[in-house]
């Protein structure tokens, strides 16, 4: 796969007394992108607090609108503005109207759309409508992470046949699209994505990604930070 840097241009900001400093943009995102901004942000000195929240939030909407507020606000007077890397997710249109600093969301429906760009997202749903789309952070959580999202490692599940609940949670689904974002090594996230195709029975398929979309977006987190503190 082709390697893309994306480069963020460092940006001033004109305060008092005629003097300049540098600008100060706060990350708070899904873990599901931790390794996607890491090597978009990477040495940026723009970016002076990263903050990844726990996947698990995207299974209660009221607490992960809440908790994404909650960071947010909590970084009034140490930033600029905020770059919110999350798309819709069910629960966080018109947030901005619940923050006291200027934040920027993705504009895409969530982190798959975002990774793939979301005409091509489309496209592959209507190529296979049961695709469950194995991005590097999906690959790297596998079964094991995939049962603790669902809370399947929990006591009252002992006794059960945690993979019957699996299953059925699956039943419908017959392709795992491994989507290569260009982090860490292909080959050990696509043989992840395929022993946990296998795992299910899913015929297993590959196709790249881009970060594209994170980095126009953080640029445009920039650009609203900019606009802010003039």
């Amino acid at each position: 796969m082709r390697i893309q840097i994306y480069a963020c241009d460092q940006l001033l900001v004109l305060v008092a007394g005629g003097q300049y400093r540098l600008m100060r943009l706060g990350i708070v995102a899904c873990e599901a992108f931790r390794k996607e901004l890491e090597m978009v942000t990477g040495g940026d000195p723009d970016v002076v607090h990263k903050e990844y929240l726990d996947f698990g939030l995207h299974a209660y909407p009221e607490t992960l609108r809440r908790a994404i507020t909650e960071k947010v606000n909590s970084l009034e007077g140490r930033v600029d503005a905020v770059f919110i890397g999350y798309g819709i997710c069910q629960s966080l249109k018109g947030i901005s109207g619940e923050l006291r600093v200027p934040a920027l969301r993705l504009d895409c429906d969530d982190c798959i759309a975002t990774l793939l760009t979301p005409p091509r997202y489309e496209a592959e749903r209507r190529k296979c409508a049961g695709t469950f789309f194995v991005t590097p952070f999906f690959a790297e959580r596998g079964m094991e992470g995939m049962m603790k999202g669902l809370r399947l490692d929990s006591p009252k599940f002992q006794r059960y046949d945690k993979m019957w609940f699996i299953r059925r949670l699956f039943d419908g689904y017959s392709r795992a699209l491994f989507v290569d974002t260009g982090v860490g090594s292909r080959e050990r996230y696509e043989a992840l994505s395929k022993t946990f195709a296998e795992e299910l029975g899913l015929r297993h398929e590959a196709t790249e990604g881009t970060v594209s979309v994170l980095a126009e977006a953080l640029s445009k987190a920039k650009q609203l930070a900019r606009q802010k503190s003039g």
